[in-house]
């Protein structure tokens, strides 16, 4: 029989040990391994049964077990030692403690799904993960950040596959008590709710869930509460469910609630709210209206409040395409906010904001990237190449401008090292190089030996085929009920042979069955006598996403083929706790999507932080960080006439490097047995790519190249009751009203030779009509480079010229600047004029989207 309702009783804890349960009330516990030990050391086979979860470990185990470890002095002191460690870790100066200079006292990052440990499922893939190692690698560094979710009641989804191969999406309903949450109270003790207004004189509410992260507090909100009608407590259901008007309630709860919940939370906690806020990704964009609201509360236009929140707001773009950003019916958003949802604001301000008023774009969608942009003055991408794919995606937001000049920047993601490096990678480095720090240890050290570094990647292979053994078993015996698992499941894979992992969402331009293009070719290589290859494949496809369903089934069942079945496997339900094995456990990890659609494409990160090599189309931060020794760079054909031949061509360069490469440096060994050239990659990748794909070193760039900035300027902008918003505000505006009628009227040069030579002087002379616009408040700069085919500029640079001291503006508003450049570098040279709005305050000559230039 089934139990018509579940819930969790939690497990009252001896008062020695106490310790263990403050230990489990902090997520540190997920990438702390000591910690971790402790736990497993309590009962090892409810650890392994509850997947690594303290609160479901300490729901499972027996009182009498508790009992017996209360009375056990070394393990009470053991756990007493590790809560001090934490307490130690929770206060300590850390390095944000030590940055010199201004700096935020508060940040808040915001998130639709946050991937932190599988005990806490609200994730669906890579932006999720990446969400949870920037809290983590937060904590680690010290930041005063604060993370801001969703609670979603059935979290993603579950996948299994049924015997033809077919996805199949269920969805266990999460119970937050057994979660490692607590509720965010008010002094009375009660629950604490922000409300939102919505059309019709209804009002949705939510409970604020608190988790501790290390450092980092997380907000989620949960609207599953009784306060809400039925249709309004399913907001939070799942994580990107429902249809358009579903999604935007979701979003209107996260940005607008988002806020309202870090305003009550710094309330009840006596401290000053957030200046910095961080929108990773369009979901969250709604934030900066709430905040436009409440500043238009303490009396200041909307274009004054505007500045002040655009000053405090960075924008991360993770969506390489315009089919990956959230587009609402215009309609629609018009109808939830033309009522009270957010005071003092016009809903023709909020619908200017996410309009596609570009060329190409429609007039009927709001577009939460083009917000989140419009309301954000520092904004990046996630990898070098998607910086400049978002600037050419955005660049219509700046019409007029060159797309290098488009306010984009770009911080390439991390991934954080002690979450996703193995434990056995971990302990070699702490027994053979003094610390278990593996992004800073010494690898190409002798004190590890290759015979050393052999043996730890040999085990966690080892590790991997085990898991996946498990895995497929469990599977079965929950599709086939009492029915005997198949026996050659216990073949599955080998742990000497060369393993390749392939984990990702699966929507098609990730190419899951790019390596079945050509099926017998991948057979004779799965299968070759002296140079086998295994692929241990994972991933999810969206639930609405046939396309990305076929292409697993089609993968399953080439899987199920008895001839090759031993040498690849596909594991379903794809999550954390499956990662931490399946990365570590690979030698080479496969990605190959359609260049440029991945913008970062994290997951072989994971691997390389394992000493894993990569092989990978120079995409994302392959793009940037392969040297020819790390790994192997799959060759795109870009010039391919048909998407077909495409595939065609890069299937079979994917072929040539496993046969011709890959496999005969894995398998090419010394008279010990060990791969003495595959070693020196191993140690080339942990010592090079190891720091540099780090969360800290990502979260560092954030802290100094935008945290700080942003903090700055919403000082600036808040200061003397917003004086200097107000000052921008009008500057905006007059700049705005005046620019159509400026124009460089004429330029003219001089003091060069016939033949000019590097060192030689251009005098230029530029007559540029300012409409009544002061000089002060334009910058005339000389745009120069090498001049290419159609007198493009390339390797571009600008120098500024002056106004003339010999004359002023004439009758009709025409002003003279001048200025001397010298010429630095051979070659075919060009350049242009461009006029451009200059202000103190402005982050980006581009920031108003004005320019004139010459003609």
């Amino acid at each position: 029989m089934k139990a018509i309702r579940r819930f969790t009783v939690r497990s009252v804890l001896p008062e020695r040990l106490r310790a263990v349960g403050e230990l489990a009330s902090n997520l540190r516990w997920s990438w702390h391994e000591p910690t971790r030990a402790l736990f497993a050391r309590i009962s090892p086979d409810d650890w392994q049964l509850t997947g690594g979860d303290p609160i479901a470990l300490l729901g499972a185990v027996s009182p009498e077990r508790l009992d017996e470890l209360s009375h056990d002095e070394g393990f009470v002191a053991w756990a007493n030692s590790l809560r001090d460690d934490l307490n130690r870790y929770l206060a300590e100066p850390r390095w944000y403690q030590q940055l010199e200079g201004e700096k935020p006292t508060g940040i808040a990052y915001f998130s639709a799904e946050f991937g932190i440990a599988a005990a806490l499922p609200q994730y669906s893939g890579g932006l999720g993960i990446l969400a949870g190692d920037h809290l983590k690698a937060a904590s680690d560094l010290g930041l005063p950040l604060t993370g801001v979710g969703l609670f979603y009641r059935a979290g993603y989804f579950s996948q299994a596959i049924s015997r033809d191969g077919w996805q199949q999406e269920s969805y266990p309903v999460l119970d937050p008590d057994g979660l490692p949450l607590t509720v965010l109270r008010l002094a009375d003790g009660s629950a604490a709710h922000i409300a939102l207004a919505l059309p019709d004189g209804r009002a949705l509410f939510a409970r604020v869930w608190q988790a501790q992260v290390g450092r980092i507090r997380l907000l989620l909100l949960d609207t599953d509460i009784p306060e809400n009608a039925e249709d309004l407590r399913g907001i939070t259901d799942r994580l990107y469910g429902g249809g358009g008007e579903h999604r935007l309630l979701q979003e209107l709860l996260l940005g607008i609630g988002g806020v309202r919940a870090l305003k009550l939370a710094a309330e009840l906690r006596d401290v000053p709210e957030p200046e910095v806020f961080h929108a990773n990704e369009g979901h969250a964009g709604f934030q900066g209206l709430e905040r436009i609201s409440r500043l238009i509360g303490d009396g200041l236009t909307f274009d004054a409040a505007l500045q002040v929140v655009r000053a405090g707001t960075v924008f991360t773009t993770h969506t390489p395409v315009p089919a990956g950003i959230d587009r609402f019916e215009r309609s629609l958003v018009e109808r939830y906010f033309g009522g009270d949802l957010l005071p003092g604001l016009e809903v023709d301000d909020i619908l200017h904001l996410g309009a596609e008023d570009y060329e190409g774009g429609s007039p009927d969608v709001f577009n939460m990237a083009v917000m989140g942009l419009r309301l954000a003055q520092r904004a990046n991408g996630v990898s070098e190449l998607h910086g400049a794919v978002s600037r050419g995606m955005f660049q219509g937001l700046w019409k007029g401008f060159d797309v290098d000049d488009v306010p984009i920047t770009s911080v390439t993601n991390g991934v954080h090292a002690a979450t996703w490096t193995d434990p056995l990678l971990q302990e070699l480095a702490s027994s053979k190089l003094g610390t278990s720090d593996t992004t800073n240890a010494d690898w190409n050290s002798s004190d590890v030996s290759d015979s050393d570094l052999w043996a730890v990647r040999g085990d966690m292979r080892r590790q991997l085929v085990h898991d996946a053994r498990r895995r497929v078993t469990e599977a079965f015996s929950l599709q086939n009920p009492g029915s005997i698992p198949p026996a050659w499941y216990q073949t599955l894979l080998d742990p000497a042979v060369l393993t390749i992992g392939f984990a990702r969402r699966v929507p098609t331009y990730k190419r899951l069955t790019l390596m079945l293009h050509d099926p017998a070719r991948l057979k004779s290589i799965l299968l070759n006598p002296q140079r086998p290859i295994q692929l241990v494949i994972a991933g999810k496809s969206h639930p609405a996403d046939e396309e990305g369903k076929r292409l697993i089934q089609r993968l399953v069942q080439f899987a199920s083929d008895p001839e090759v079945r031993h040498r690849i496997v596909f594991l379903p339900n794809y999550d954390i706790g499956m990662a931490q094995l399946l990365y570590p456990g690979t030698d080479v990890w496969l990605n190959n999507p359609l260049r440029p659609l991945e913008a970062c494409g994290t997951s072989g990160m994971k691997a390389a932080l394992n000493g894993g090599l990569n092989l990978s189309i120079l995409d994302g931060w392959w793009n940037e960080y392969y040297d020819g020794e790390n790994g192997w760079a799959i060759p795109t054909a870009d010039g391919a006439s048909t998407p077909e031949e495409r595939d065609a061509i890069e299937a079979g360069a994917l072929y040539d490097l496993l046969e011709h490469q890959v496999a005969t440096r894995f398998y090419d060994r010394n008279a010990d047995g060990i791969p003495e050239r595959w070693m020196a990659s191993v140690r080339h990748t942990l010592s090079t790519l190891s720091p540099r794909l780090s969360a800290e070193r990502m979260v560092r760039e954030y802290t100094e190249r935008l945290y700080t900035k942003a903090a700055s300027a919403e000082r600036i902008m808040s200061a003397r009751d917003h004086e200097a918003a107000r000052e921008l505000s009008a500057f905006k505006e007059r700049m705005t009203a005046h620019w159509p009628a400026v124009q460089v009227v004429h330029v003219e040069s001089g003091g060069l030779d016939d033949t000019p030579q590097v060192g030689d002087s251009l005098h230029l002379r530029a007559q540029v009509q300012l409409d009544g616009i002061s000089p002060a408040d334009v910058s005339v700069e000389v745009v120069y480079g090498q001049a290419g085919t159609g007198d493009e500029l390339r390797d571009v640079a600008t120098f500024a010229l002056s106004p003339s001291t010999a004359s002023a503006a004439d009758s009709a508003g025409v002003v003279l600047f001048e200025g001397t450049l010298a010429l630095s570098r051979a070659g075919a040279f060009g350049y242009t004029v461009r006029v451009v709005p200059k202000h103190a305050h402005l982050a980006s000559p581009a920031e108003l989207g004005l320019i004139a230039t010459a003609h």
